[in-house]
């Protein structure tokens, strides 16, 4: 056959490994192979040939399987039961494998199966095809084990939901009992292998999983104790584990199942010696780990309340909580959490219960500890590591909640002065782990409390200075700085151990002495308002031996403090501190030579650090004290010589951008004079670079005072919005959209802006036609965030009341807008049309679908004839890949009748019934032809 020919040949392109773009082409063969009739017929018999190589085989397994998931709608039911037989057929020549055919071909058997109700018993059918002979039970095992998660869990089968619990119940529900018996009569039949016997294990799995075995039904089945005699086996070990993992799991609601449980917990409990006898075996540690957490889970209610009975899967618990293999341990962090939640609620506790966490707490701060060489960690066990540390931070947590913050902090405590106790020997570990434990059960800290955290706080100033020591105790004083908020004495010690942190030649222990600053001064804001002068004195004197990210911080921790002043003297201090940058400002514009790499470096770090300040402070209201009344003149006359200089430099022009826009909501109205000036330069600045950080602030001028009535500063509007249109045009005719996706996304932006706040300036320029190309061709990009605005803009656009004014006569400049909108959308709808339904087929995100489908609405409503004309050729024009030709002749069908028949919502169905049938395609299309 010829067909079967150009398969293998483009399945040997995969092996040849030859370029990209062959391989693209063979697979888009093989996609729409998988997609061809012809298909059916030609996989059978690259199946049944006996010398077609193996990946052609499996190719041919997969396509079986892909087909009966998506194309079985257009077959008879002759046709289908024919389709069984082939299938049976091929199970009985594969019944002994490759395994990875077999699978492909059980799931499709159980595909066909979900959707012919014609087949009245698959299950029957196949157990007396396959259940008979040993050599074939294997494959009846394959079926029934993934029967069930097929039926549950592909949701890609078209079925109704109807058809769906009719059929899942007629192939699950009605023959769980069945499948129960053949079960045990497989695993007690004489000479079953252990192939076999696992299979058994996954099969009960899957059908506890579905929920379709019921634990109930297993009562007096050899299943249960013969899941737990498997554990003894290592060819057996971990498919039972799972097996008696989704027992457990299925007697979850205990009322129900008491009595299955009085036969699993015994058996459970019996494992508890193997944890030593496996010590050496993490694997077996493994999965004793996942069935003791199990039943910890399942049976929590019966563990707090016949601790007598149930209290040894506690105790093995904690054995594995223990263990040292650190991707074990979180295995039961669960357990500890629901039962630490369970605990809260009660009115008294079990002593046997706080010994549990009290161990507990002791096991994670020893599993805290960094091993004694650390540079034996590679960087990303390192990484690992330290994340892991942070998930253990929240089973200490657990721990509070039960033992109570106070005490367990107090064990940490003693923790670190038993350590330091030994003199200088200790090593660094010992003192580190307990500190990092006091940080993660900050959370849980009383703000008011006088027993643990004074006691912590007066240590940490006698730690040894060890940098990872050091590092730690300042983010303790980061995390407990509600409590110091509530205990200003410790504010000068903590200052001046935070002041020795910066001086540290680490710069980890730098950034965490910024960190601490920044949070004491958000939280203690109050207190340290009269250590403001000392914190300036320690900018002036340290602020060049800082690292930016540092330095950063603390300037954020000054806004704060300054945050809390009285409004005059918080503007006087904000205005000492922004003089300071704005001075390096003015100063760097006066220059008369070239600024050097630092010197760009460092203003940029400047105008980073006012922006930070900015952003804190963010605003002293309408009415500005004194100290303000004239500072925004007094900066645009610094930041404006410093633009026409340097604002070609990209740093420079992002910072200062951003420091702007934070000048607008702290100066507010009051900054109105200078906004022509303002939008005048940016302008300027975006005509001379390009730089889409100049659309970026004029659309945040135009969002914040758009309605303001003031002439001049209409007029700017104006200005900007034509001269950052024309130089777009340039730029395009240039470079591809592709290539400035931040500058069309700004202009978006500025445009949306533009049209919210100011129409009389947006629809009557002759800007406006290179605003709606613009929109164009941002939807060619694959940007999410480019897509939604310019589909934004475009359905603004659409349906402006304008357009279909609802008063008569309608508002002046409504006739002006029309007039504007008309002759655009009629130039360039075709165009549009086809960007729209490209994308509405291709790439658009999901949820901007449904603007795509409101344009199409307005378009057919207002532009119905021009629609009828534009879509024939542009429905041709979308690939076949994507929208198969008999979904192009419906959608351009249902628009027709839709325009015809005046019911312009009818134009919105089609086009969503377009999307689903794409997408439909795409998923199949994505999982690609080598996929089962």
């Amino acid at each position: 056959m010829a067909n079967v020919q150009a398969v293998l040949s483009a399945l040997e392109v995969f092996s040849r490994a030859p370029d990209r773009a062959a391989i693209e082409q063979a697979n888009t063969w093989l996609q729409d192979f998988q997609h061809s009739s012809e298909a059916w017929s030609t996989c059978n018999v690259l199946l049944l040939s006996p010398d077609v190589p193996l990946h052609a085989k499996i190719f041919a397994a997969q396509t079986f399987r892909t087909k009966v998931t998506y194309d079985l709608g257009d077959m008879s039911t002759p046709d289908l039961l024919q389709l069984r037989e082939t299938l049976l057929k091929a199970l009985e020549t594969y019944h002994s494998g490759p395994r990875n055919i077999l699978l492909q071909l059980c799931l499709a058997v159980s595909g066909l199966a979900l959707q012919l109700p014609a087949w009245e018993d698959p299950v029957q059918d196949l157990i007396d095809a396959f259940g008979r002979n040993p050599a074939t039970v294997p494959v009846l095992l394959q079926f029934l084990t993934v029967l069930p998660e097929e039926v549950t869990t592909n949701t890609k089968i078209p079925i109704t939901d109807d058809e769906y619990k009719e059929r899942a119940s007629k192939l699950l529900t009605a023959n769980a009992t069945k499948v129960t018996d053949l079960l045990s009569m497989y695993l007690q039949a004489p000479g079953v292998t252990y192939a076999v016997q696992t299979q058994i294990f996954n099969c009960l799995s899957s059908w506890l999983s579905a929920g379709e075995i019921v634990a109930m039904s297993l009562l007096s089945s050899p299943l249960i104790p013969y899941s737990f005699q498997a554990l003894s086996s290592d060819e057996l070990f971990d498919a039972a584990v799972s097996a008696v993992c989704d027992l457990i799991h299925e007697t979850q609601e205990v009322e129900d199942n008491m009595p299955v449980i009085e036969i699993i917990v015994p058996q459970v409990i019996a494992l508890k010696p193997k944890l030593a006898e496996f010590k050496d075996d993490p694997e077996k540690i493994r999965g004793l780990a996942r069935i003791f957490a199990e039943a910890g889970e399942a049976y929590r209610s019966l563990i707090l309340h016949h601790p007598e009975t149930f209290f040894p899967i506690v105790e093995a618990i904690g054995e594995c909580s223990a263990y040292p293999d650190l991707d074990i341990v979180p295995i039961t962090f669960s357990f500890w959490m629901r039962l630490a939640q369970s605990i809260g609620k009660k009115p008294s506790v079990s002593p046997l219960f706080l010994d549990a966490y009290r161990a507990l707490m002791t096991v994670i701060i020893r599993h805290l500890h960094f091993p004694a060489n650390t540079t034996s960690l590679t960087g990303q066990e390192a990484e690992n590591f330290r994340s892991f540390r942070h998930v253990m931070g929240d089973t200490l947590k657990d721990c509070c909640y039960v033992l109570g913050t106070d005490k367990c902090l107090l064990t940490a405590y003693d923790m670190i002065t038993t350590a330091l106790s030994r003199g200088p020997n200790v090593s660094w570990q010992e003192i580190e782990a307990p500190l990092f434990a006091m940080r993660s059960m900050g959370a849980e800290v009383d703000p008011n409390d006088d027993k643990a955290v004074p006691k912590i706080m007066d240590l940490i100033p006698s730690l040894p200075p060890h940098p990872r020591v050091r590092y730690a105790a300042l983010l303790i004083i980061s995390r407990y700085t509600e409590w110091i908020n509530k205990h200003p004495d410790y504010i000068p010690y903590q200052l001046q151990y935070i002041s020795a942190g910066f001086e540290d030649t680490d710069p980890e222990v730098n950034a965490a002495a910024g960190q601490a600053l920044k949070y004491l001064c958000q939280d203690c804001k109050r207190h340290l308002v009269e250590f403001l002068p000392q914190l300036h004195s320690f900018l002036a004197n340290m602020g060049n031996k800082l690292v930016q990210d540092d330095k950063v911080q603390v300037y954020e921790a000054i806004a704060y403090v300054i945050s809390a002043m009285p409004m005059e003297q918080a503007a006087q201090s904000l205005r000492t501190f922004s003089l300071d940058i704005l001075e390096h400002v003015h100063a760097m514009a006066a220059k008369t030579s070239l600024p050097t790499k630092e010197e760009f470096i460092n203003i940029a770090h400047d105008l980073e650090n006012l922006e930070v300040m900015l952003g804190v402070i963010q605003s002293f209201g309408e009415h500005l004290p004194t100290a303000c009344h004239n500072t925004h003149r007094e900066a645009w006359a610094v930041f404006e010589p410093f633009l026409i200089k340097y604002g070609s430099e990209y740093p420079i022009c992002e910072r200062t951008t951003r420091v702007l826009r934070l000048g607008l909501t702290f100066f507010g109205s009051a900054a109105l004079p200078i906004l022509p000036s303002v939008l005048a330069r940016m302008a300027s600045c975006f005509e001379a670079t390009g730089f889409s950080s100049y659309l970026w602030f004029t659309g945040k001028v135009v969002g914040r005072f758009g309605n303001e009535e003031d002439p001049a500063l209409r007029a700017a509007f104006k200005d900007v919005y034509e001269r950052a249109s024309n130089k777009l045009v340039t730029m395009l005719q240039e470079k591809p959209p592709q290539m400035i996706p931040d500058v069309l996304e700004d202009y978006l932006q500025m445009m949306l802006q533009m049209i919210d706040y100011a129409p009389d300036v947006f629809f009557p320029s002759p800007a406006f036609p290179i605003a709606f190309r613009v929109a164009m061709a941002a939807l060619t990009l694959v940007h999410s965030d480019i897509i939604f605005a310019a589909l934004d803009l475009l359905r603004t656009i659409f349906t402006h009341d304008s357009l279909t004014p609802t008063t008569q006569p309608p508002p002046p400049k409504f006739p002006i807008y029309a007039a504007a909108i008309r002759p655009v959308v009629e130039r360039e709808g075709q165009e549009l049309t086809g960007y729209l339904l490209s994308g509405l087929v291709g790439d658009f995100p999901e949820e901007s679908i449904p603007m795509v489908v409101t344009i199409f609405r307005v378009l057919g409503g207002l532009w119905p004839t021009q629609l009828h004309t534009w879509l024939p050729p542009v429905v041709q024009q979308l690939p076949s890949t994507a929208v198969p030709d008999q979904v192009k002749s419906s959608f351009l069908a249902d628009v027709n009748s839709a325009i015809q028949s005046g019911d312009f919502d009818k134009v919105k169905y089609a086009a969503r019934s377009l999307h689903r049938a794409s997408r439909k395609a795409r998923e199949r299309r994505r999982a690609g032809p080598m996929e089962g």
